[in-house]
């Protein structure tokens, strides 16, 4: 009988990988997990860096700053401070790169006097609200109706794609980081919702760029709130409830409640519009989120997991709606999951 060559009998024996194939994917796998101890490394830094916090009420530290600085005064402002070039405008202030003890800083002017109590109601928030969340304070004067606050050179919120679209913060550009800054936002609406001055609705967002304007993007890729002129009180106790502005709204960027809601046959009336309460902010949270998470990979797995709190978000009946600690409980549960889920793949592939 012919003998069988022995690799018919065995089966083909398994192919080699080359050592350059191997070499390269282990190096592939190493990265991976490379990257996401990096990753872990950035958002433990953004938790760690100075919080205005740390300093007395009426005092300030920030960049290499070693000790806290009282807010400076009119005098201090008018000669310690020098002013550069103008940055923005809004409704109510004007801002100006400027500069302090060789620093950059953000000089904000009243635009006019029509819009002076809207500016002081923004300053005695800056003043009540410091604090990680918020922009950091370094001075004021009513008198010349100026406020002196840190600079972010990003600029607004509204500044984002932009930004991560450099090739410099491309490290940064994933949908970890992006998930991050959601749970910044998120993290700001709860304190605003339980600040140390009451419940405050931050009304000053009838729409997506103008909601994007009212934030900061911090150098470390962290939001804070900045512009805090429209921030009214809900007290449920009281049954003090609030109405963002005095004009009709219209879109479904704001809240159902936020619209006229006796149809197109009554002319619109600012005494007969209902009132309502922070649960506008809940419900714009799932936009506001989905611009940030933008469209890098990964971040349509991560709407994928918080489809069904955002849903929630968008319950048409206020009461329903999930707090804002709820979505950031269910935000930094996805986080973990996700992360442990792709660090798991790749110790199993290595």
């Amino acid at each position: 009988m012919e003998k069988q060559p022995q690799n018919s009998r065995r089966g083909l024996a398994p192919r080699e990988v080359p050592p350059a194939v191997g070499l390269l994917l282990v190096m592939a796998l190493m990265n991976t997990l490379l990257y996401l101890c990096l990753d872990r490394f950035f958002i433990a830094h953004r938790q760690s860096l100075v919080d205005p916090r740390h300093c007395p009420y009426g005092h300030f530290r920030i960049g290499l700053m070693k000790n806290c600085s009282p807010w400076l005064s009119c005098e201090e402002l008018r000669t310690e401070v020098r002013q550069l070039k103008r940055v923005g405008e809004g409704a109510v202030k004007r801002v100006f790169l400027s500069e302090w003890k060789e620093r950059k800083v953000a000089l904000s002017r009243l635009t006019s006097l029509e819009m002076k109590d809207d500016f002081l109601h923004g300053l005695q928030m800056l003043k009540s609200l410091q604090g990680a969340h918020v922009v950091t304070l370094l001075g004021y004067c009513e008198d010349d109706n100026t406020i002196l606050t840190e600079y972010h050179p990003l600029g607004s919120l509204s500044n984002l794609e932009e930004i991560l679209n450099l090739s410099k913060y491309q490290n940064v550009n994933t949908w970890q980081h992006r998930l991050q800054l959601a749970m910044d936002y998120v993290s700001i609406i709860h304190y605003l919702h339980h600040s140390p001055v009451g419940t405050r609705v931050m009304c000053d967002s009838n729409d997506l760029p103008k909601t994007l304007s009212q934030y900061l993007l911090t150098s470390n890729f962290s939001i804070v709130a900045n512009d805090l002129d429209a921030l009214p009180l809900v007290n449920h106790s009281s049954g003090t409830l609030v109405k963002c502005g005095h004009r009709e709204l219209h879109g479904d960027f704001v809240a159902p409640e936020q619209l006229w809601p006796y149809g197109e046959n009554m002319p619109f009336r600012d005494d007969l519009m209902p009132s309502y309460d922070e649960k506008i902010d809940i419900w714009k949270i799932p936009d506001i989120s989905s611009f940030l998470l933008g469209h890098v990979e990964g971040s349509d797995m991560v709407r994928f997991h918080l489809f069904d709190i955002h849903k929630a978000c968008k319950s048409q009946t206020p009461s329903e709606r999930p707090t804002a600690q709820d979505i950031l409980d269910t935000y930094q549960k996805v986080l973990d999951t996700l992360r442990d889920t792709v660090m798991s793949q790749a110790r199993e592939m290595l």
